[in-house]
């Protein structure tokens, strides 16, 4: 019988580049730091991307596929919405909403509200829907 030695991955010591998305519009192609993405709302095809500013921008990308490239700090909380934890300031009380702090709201699924609960389970970020 063969024996291998175990295997050790060469770790990269660069720090990894943070996460951003490059969205075409009026023309010119801006790049959008993760930071500054409040949710995503995914419309077939397509995506939208709302951001702190408030300005909402029209991705040609499936929301999965962006999924991929952002940081754990998104959270998949509906098929159609992917919501950055920072920017969340409450829960609804049966947990079927998340206020972000711009001001909108971002439904969540029936099957993901224990886990939206468990998460966000301090009582003091909780709102009424």
């Amino acid at each position: 019988m063969n024996t291998f030695t175990p295997f050790s991955p060469v770790k990269d010591e660069a720090s990894p580049a943070p996460a951003q998305l490059s969205v075409h519009f009026m023309g010119r192609v801006l790049t959008i730091r993760a930071e500054q993405i409040t949710f995503l709302e995914g419309d077939g095809n397509y995506t939208y991307v709302y951001t702190c500013a408030g300005t909402r921008y029209l991705v040609c990308k499936t929301l999965k596929s962006l999924a991929c490239k952002l940081d754990d700090n998104f959270i998949r909380v509906h098929k159609s919405f992917l919501v950055n934890s920072n920017y969340v300031i409450g829960c609804a009380v049966d947990g079927r909403a998340l206020k972000m702090r711009c001001g909108n709201e971002a439904v969540v699924s029936r099957r993901k509200t224990k886990e939206i609960i468990s998460i966000f389970a301090d009582p003091t970020r909780r709102i009424r829907a």
